[in-house]
């Protein structure tokens, strides 16, 4: 077992940051970064609006067409069928956006939607409690146990001849926390409201758990990790005492039908790249494939009297250009690698832990027909494993092994480019941080002396660390 630091602070959302009062010692140090090739050999040299959007720069020409056709289909919208438009049409009846795009923004992160803005980026999936030994079938293949009437998601937007299942609003309450020098950072808490129920009360004891879209970058290369790797990191019974409990969720694959490792999504609920997308497709717009033949509407909500876009709806040849393009969008390079404060930063986030969940580097493994993702050394700080984020980030909903309390490392990579790629993008996985800074603050659970650890660091170092954050 890898030996840690003590205490951990983690940014989720894409966001994270461990810290300890233990110093990482000699004998255990965690690399620094010295390269600007952040995602290997396919890094990319773009920092404005587009720098999640370009192929890994080592993919073939021939591939790059793949790439293309990938992202015409992830980007385009898809509309009610029947449609002239008959390779994007069986939109719906009930979805939260009509195209990937809508949420990913420019292959970037989602926001919390504004005062008289419908939430697109953002939705609540919902369920309500499980008994193990009754709802025992779909909890091994499902997760949680989908609420009556209303299933796994709240559904915003619908046909014109069908009603959305509800809208969400957002209140926010302001939270003000005051650093051990005097200074005082503004902070928001999210409280969701279901209202207008279109098909019947909602239950009593119903859960909702809000997701904001994460960033898309380097996904293909976070699955070529090898599952060995990941497992050395894992410590679920903290046997090292170390205060850092991750672990790896197992999840059902729809392909194998079997419980694998899981290693996509804010509790990584999905294996792999091919099952995230095509849940997406499922539970965000409405459509069917081949793994996915269902989606999120109910025998209650009679969906079976519009037409379909045919079956499945995403045929097989679209749904594989789709993973393709999302396996193959390629991580930006690192800027300021070499100014003293980013330096110093460098050195802040692995003397105070924050390496102990966010793993600087990988290598990953043999990617059958993808040598461009194979035997790469990469930078993601991440472990993909599962934490304890405390009751502030909580959302009290199980997903197969993560509890209401926990979530999957984000990776940190490209991180200082989100709100270049969406200026409205927020941090954590609500999107509740408007800053690096106030996602820090947020942490709890296993990263509460760790941010108490924050709030007690002079001015200098708070923005040192940050600095090299944003040179992600």
């Amino acid at each position: 077992m890898r030996q840690r630091p003590l205490l951990l602070l983690t940014l989720s959302s894409g966001v994270a940051v461990a810290a300890a009062f233990a110093m990482a010692t000699a004998q255990d140090p965690y690399p620094i970064q010295a390269t600007v090739k952040t995602g290997g050999e396919g890094t990319v040299d773009q920092f404005d609006h587009n720098a999640y959007s370009l192929p890994q720069a080592n993919l073939s020409m021939t591939r790059r067409l793949d790439f293309s056709v990938g992202n015409s289909f992830f980007r385009n919208p898809w509309v009610e069928a029947p449609a002239s438009t008959d390779a994007r049409d069986g939109l719906g009846p009930l979805f939260n956006t009509n195209s990937c795009q809508g949420c990913h923004i420019k292959d970037g992160r989602g926001h919390p939607p504004g005062a008289d803005d419908k939430p697109v980026s953002l939705f609540l999936r919902l369920a309500v409690p499980a008994d193990p030994d009754q709802d025992a079938d779909i909890l091994k293949t499902h997760g949680f146990k989908p609420a009556p009437v209303y299933g796994s998601q709240l559904q915003t937007a619908a046909l014109p001849a069908a009603k959305p299942e509800a809208d969400l609003v957002i209140d926010w309450e302001s939270v003000t926390e005051t650093l051990s020098d005097g200074t005082e950072i503004e902070l928001r808490k999210p409280v969701y409201r279901i209202e207008n129920p279109n098909y019947g009360p909602l239950p009593e004891d119903l859960l909702v758990s809000p997701r904001v879209a994460p960033q898309m970058i380097g996904m293909g290369l976070l699955e070529a990790i090898p599952l060995e790797d990941l497992q050395a990191l894992a410590d679920p019974e903290d046997t090292d005492n170390d205060g850092l409990s991750g672990k790896l969720n197992q999840v059902w694959d729809l392909d194998s039908q079997q419980t694998v490792p899981g290693r996509f999504g804010w509790k990584a609920a999905e294996p792999n790249v091919h099952q995230q997308s095509m849940g997406a497709f499922a539970g965000d717009m409405g459509l069917t494939s081949t793994i996915k033949p269902a989606t999120d509407c109910t025998p209650e909500q009679n969906c079976k009297r519009f037409t379909n876009g045919g079956s499945p709806e995403v045929s097989d040849k679209v749904s594989n250009f789709v993973t393709f393009y999302a396996k193959s969008l390629a991580v930006p390079a690192r800027r300021d690698l070499d100014t003293v404060s980013v330096q110093q930063g460098a050195e802040l986030f692995n003397e105070t832990g924050c390496a102990g969940c966010h793993t600087p580097r990988h290598t990953t493994g043999i990617a059958p027909d993808r040598p461009d993702l194979s035997n790469q050394t990469i930078w993601p700080y991440t472990d993909l494993l599962l934490h304890d984020m405390g009751p502030a980030l909580a959302d009290g909903r199980d997903e197969f092994l993560a509890n209401g309390n926990e979530w999957r490392t984000p990776p940190l990579w490209g991180i200082g480019l989100a709100q270049r790629v969406n200026p409205q993008s927020g941090f954590l996985h609500d999107g509740r941080a408007r800053t690096l800074e106030e996602a820090v603050l947020w942490h709890g659970g296993e990263a509460g002396q760790a941010a108490e650890r924050y709030r007690q660091m002079p001015v200098e170092d708070r923005e040192a660390l940050l600095d090299f954050l944003n040179s992600l």
